[in-house]
């Protein structure tokens, strides 16, 4: 398990993963593989809802992650990105 962002609107979290993750970010170091097992937690704290994102669509966050981190985007860039998932997010937070 992984932090990998965390703003005032999102958190998002690495578990599992094949392969090799680069420290800090969601962006594959050159010559990974393919996310096979495990995914991302995405928790929008201000809905307090989360989901957990694995296979194709793991992949696809992960490669849209990888576009945007190309432009040096600002953390309101970020959150808008993960923020195309929060209709998905079913699962409220829960805490222990």
């Amino acid at each position: 398990m992984q932090m990998l962002y965390n703003s005032d609107s999102f958190a998002v979290v690495l578990f599992d993963v094949e392969g090799h993750a680069v420290a800090g970010s969601v962006v594959p170091a050159a010559g990974d593989e393919p996310l096979r097992h495990g995914g991302y937690e995405i928790v929008d704290k201000f809905a307090r809802k989360e989901i957990f994102l694995q296979g194709a669509m793991a992949e696809s966050f992960k490669d849209g992650v990888a576009a945007l981190i190309e432009t040096l985007p600002s953390e309101e860039e970020i959150d808008d990105y993960i923020e195309r998932f929060a209709s998905l997010m079913q699962q409220p937070v829960i805490l222990h």
